[in-house]
């Protein structure tokens, strides 16, 4: 008790700092999991990418031996080759399988004229064979037989320094061997990476064998690696494969775009075909706080806060207690306040009745008229009460006035009710004064103006002239010509004395014989927060606002 705020926080921080050393350990073995996780997948991804170019090399393999007992390669041989080998799933990545044969100077426009039989893209071999040049490899076949691969149809792989070095390799160890990253010929304009594994086919020749040419196959490094992926899926890892040290230039293919310097990453040596690449797998999502050490550390703070609160608990007591007693007094406050507001209200609604009353008494001539008069005027404030009370006796849009009050006008088809006017929120005693008078000039219209016979058009138009007026228009066409002479009636003394009373602006009332024309300028008055709380002080209480 003589320390009543060091003592809980003491408690607390002590709890807290067990919690974190606990969360360290946690999150310590939890990491160490997480990293063997990581290189098992990485091992088993890589695993999977060796067997998928394992699977390639062995149909080159297959289809060197055969071709190496051949003198020549027809075409519809290389095809029913290629047809007979019924490539399964383990093939999937390749574009394909083709023939390259060794072309030597002699025998170019042998070559060409094959491709033209074959029908391929291109006019001859290309780029053309140099001079200090001994043979090229160009494409021959390249299976299956579609518009893509045609492109690479006469492509001189021997002059493309990746591809050069790939077969000078490949006929070095007579083993299947992959070249770095290249750009197919089949991509066209592409950019798209992808590389070749080449197979040396070879023949009696003088001192034992000679090159014959390559069987090969090109590979998309995208789809290389998604299939690769089907065979072991990398779950929430995310994969890179490059074909030489780590690096934009070197990127092969990829299942995420995101940045890999903050991740944990595990890198493998994968070789494809005589090529070591290198195969990058890393978290792709940044996992937080595993679910043991969220679980810990929310036991902690919880009991960290309860102990606190216990020794808190006597000296908030008082606290409550003060509080509970001034919360009491507000309410006291509020009740007072809202008992004000609404005697304030019923005053303006009776003012308003008890002036309707005396005017109706002064222009009836018996008790019947002066009860119907009386009824659809009290009727016409009750319309208006209605809308109030929905919106909670706050703003009131004009076109939600006006349609209460032609509600009973606006079904008929024998005449025309038209509303324009943009959203203009009225307040409480403005509506109440534009709803009396929409009410006096509607009853009028039906009986002796635009809605009393067939072919009548009422229009009712408004429109803010500034931003605290706006402007009401009542137009009357194509009802019974309006009498010059007549008696002043409890209408217009209803409309020119209260309503522009209530209104603080003229009310322009035209009895045009062509029918009749009502202006009312109605201010538009801000909304302020009603604050009952504040400073304690009796709130002021304006209906109109």
């Amino acid at each position: 008790m003589r320390y009543p705020r060091a003592m809980p926080l003491g408690i607390f921080l002590l709890i807290a700092g067990i919690t974190v050393l606990s969360i360290f350990a946690i999150e310590r073995g939890e990491n160490e999991r997480q990293a063997a996780q990581l290189h098992a997948r990485a091992t088993a991804i890589a695993s999977a990418l060796e067997r998928r170019a394992n699977a390639s090399s062995a149909y080159l393999r297959a289809g060197a031996a055969l071709l190496s007992t051949v003198d020549e390669v027809p075409p519809d041989d290389f095809r029913r080759f290629v047809s007979e080998l019924r490539l399964d799933s383990d093939y999937r990545g390749a574009e394909g399988i083709g023939w390259a044969r060794i072309v030597t100077p002699t025998e170019v426009e042998e070559f060409n004229q094959l491709l033209v039989d074959e029908g391929a893209m291109a006019d001859g071999l290309y780029p053309p064979l140099d001079s200090g040049e001994p043979y090229a490899v160009p494409v021959t076949f390249l299976e299956p037989d579609t518009q893509r691969n045609r492109r690479a149809l006469g492509f001189d792989m021997y002059s493309s320094p990746e591809r050069r070095a790939a077969m000078d390799e490949a006929e070095r160890t007579s083993r299947p061997t992959a070249t770095d990253a290249i750009v197919l010929q089949q991509e066209g304009d592409g950019t798209a990476p992808g590389f070749l594994i080449y197979m040396p086919v070879f023949e009696p020749g003088p001192g034992g064998r000679a090159l014959k040419g390559f069987i090969y196959s090109p590979f998309n490094a995208e789809d290389f690696l998604q299939s690769a992926l089907e065979l072991e899926d990398a779950g929430n890892y995310g994969v890179r494969l490059y074909d030489a040290e780590a690096g934009d230039g070197t990127l092969l293919a990829a299942t995420f775009d995101g940045e890999m310097e903050n991740r944990d990453t595990a890198v493998k040596t994968v070789t494809i075909a005589n090529n070591p690449w290198n195969l990058a797998v890393s978290m792709v999502e940044n996992p937080g706080l595993s679910g043991l050490s969220m679980a810990t550390l929310i036991f902690g703070l919880l009991v960290a806060s309860l102990l606190m609160l216990l020794v808190r608990m006597l000296t908030q007591q008082a606290q409550e207690d003060e509080s509970a007693l001034a919360w009491f007094e507000e309410q006291a406050s509020i009740r007072n306040s809202l008992t004000r507001e609404l005697n304030h209200r019923v005053k303006n609604t009776l003012a308003n009745v008890l002036s309707i009353i005396a005017l109706t008494r002064r222009r009836a001539d018996n008790v019947d008229d002066f009860a119907d008069g009386l009824d659809g005027r009290i009727r016409a404030l009750s319309a208006t009460h209605d809308l109030l009370t929905q919106s909670d006796w706050g703003s009131t849009p004009v076109k939600a006035v006006i349609d209460a009050e032609l509600l009973p006008y606006a079904q008929g088809d024998d005449h025309s009710v038209e509303l324009v006017g943009p959203e203009v929120e009225l307040a409480p005693n403005d509506a109440l004064s534009l709803g009396l008078a929409v009410h006096e000039l509607a009853t009028n219209a039906a009986k002796y103006g635009a809605l009393s016979q067939p072919g009548g058009k009422l229009s009712v138009r408004w429109q803010l002239i500034t931003e605290d007026l706006v402007r009401v228009e009542w137009l009357e066409r194509g009802g019974p010509p309006v009498a010059q002479e007549r008696s002043r009636g409890f209408g217009t003394d209803l409309i020119e004395r209260i309503v522009a009373h209530e209104l603080r602006h003229p009310v322009e009332l035209d009895f045009d014989p062509a029918g009749v024309r009502c202006v009312l300028l109605i201010p538009v008055r801000r909304p302020s927060e009603f604050m009952i709380r504040a400073a304690r002080k009796a709130p002021q209480n304006d209906a109109d606002s």
